[in-house]
């Protein structure tokens, strides 16, 4: 639970440094006293905030260049918690390296798989041995301990001053339109406000021919900022589809909407309605 009275504690997946960090720091906005806490996987992130450990958790759960993280979506999906709103974090990767190690001195990168796959142009450059690790920040910080002098890091620059480690190149990604978005959850549903939102949900419907296009007309009119299929996990060559409205669930028109789709759905759920992003971190 929280530290203090005024202080709030948000969880996050990986080490401090990590992307899921910053998204964590920014989560409720500027100017509000909040402590950090990495947990190793997703589905911790969620059971601290339903535990009451953390007041509040972030989850990745799309790259602008990756595209979804289904593994995030699955807890979306899971869970009881609410969505109160989402995070988009601008990814800039460094390269780092011990103090005093040159670019000649390394033959090896360490970094998640995702991070090494968006800095692939590089890597291939120098003709670096990839070596996938479980985050971005605990790359860093298990470079900072090891004190390997021929192995580098891809990281975020705050990994990079946390754990002492040089920044030898910055904005190494082979892409600079890279972006991930992350979901803010919270054991309460979010204040009405005036802000855009967005209403996110999830569905599966009857195997029947035209029955997923019927029930995506009941989302006629409005906005759809994404939309896309996933396997369900209890049953074969099914599938949930993920859709992103524009909207609040609170306007008549969206809750018309969202209400002839249960009506229609086999499955349906209700992942949020929170105010949507307004501009990027980092």
């Amino acid at each position: 639970m929280s530290t203090s009275a005024s202080r709030l504690t948000i969880a996050f997946q990986g080490n401090p440094g990590s992307y899921g960090e910053i998204a964590a720091l920014s989560a409720l906005g500027e100017g509000r006293d909040v402590e950090t806490r990495g947990y190793p996987t997703f589905h911790e992130v969620a059971r601290a905030v339903e535990a009451g450990e953390a007041d509040f958790g972030v989850l990745p759960v799309e790259n602008s260049l990756m595209g979804a993280i289904h593994q995030a979506i699955d807890v979306l999906t899971d869970t009881d918690l609410h969505v109160s709103g989402e995070v988009v974090v601008r990814v800039s990767h460094c390269l780092m390296a011990l103090p005093g190690v040159a670019l000649e001195d390394i033959r090896r990168v360490a970094s998640q798989q995702p991070a090494l796959d968006q800095c692939t142009v590089l890597i291939r450059k120098h003709g670096w041995q990839p070596v996938a690790a479980h985050d971005t920040a605990g790359s860093a910080k298990n470079l900072a301990q090891s004190g390997e002098r021929d192995l580098a890091a891809i990281a975020s620059s705050r990994a990079a001053e946390l754990y002492g480690l040089n920044v030898l190149q910055r904005e190494i990604e082979d892409e600079p339109y890279n972006f991930t978005r992350f979901m803010v959850l919270s054991r309460t549903e979010p204040a009405p406000s005036d802000a855009p939102h967005k209403t996110s949900l999830v569905f599966a419907v009857r195997h029947t021919p035209g029955f997923l296009v019927e029930t995506l007309n009941e989302l006629r009119g409005l906005n759809l900022s994404r939309i896309e299929s996933r396997p369900r996990r209890d049953r074969a060559w099914s599938y949930l589809m993920y859709v992103d409205i524009e909207g609040d669930a609170r306007d008549p028109r969206v809750a018309q909407a969202l209400a002839g789709v249960l009506r229609k759905a086999s499955y349906a759920k209700i992942i949020g309605s929170y105010p949507a992003a307004q501009g990027t971190v980092g």
